[in-house]
């Protein structure tokens, strides 16, 4: 079985704007920041805005993510969560299939 390299993959995400708007909501709420805060056992947590698809490794996105994402990725004070299924059936969200979040530790 030969393994096929992908040179490049489409990294844009372009959500409907009622489907942002719930997303964005369900990840900022406070319940879902406190599980991030405790599953990282740091004391709070603020979700950024920023939202991005999983790619596939390559030579260009070593880390599975779009290159413009990877200072976060190396940063101490910000973390990526995957979105959990439940969000994206909740904001109607079908392709992509995945999506990361970045949030920002709160001192």
């Amino acid at each position: 079985m030969a393994l096929k390299i992908i040179e490049n993959f489409d990294t844009k995400v372009v959500l409907n704007p009622e489907s942002q708007t719930l997303l964005f909501n369900l990840l900022s709420s406070e319940l879902f920041r406190q599980k991030i805060s405790e599953q990282l056992s740091i004391e709070a947590v603020e979700f950024t805005g920023l939202v991005f698809q999983p790619v596939p490794y390559s030579q260009n996105t070593p880390k599975g993510m779009p290159s413009e994402f990877e200072t976060y990725h190396n940063s101490p004070e910000y973390f990526i969560v995957n979105v959990p299924p439940n969000f994206m059936f909740k904001a109607k969200i079908v392709k992509p299939s995945r999506l990361c979040a970045i949030y920002r530790k709160i001192s």
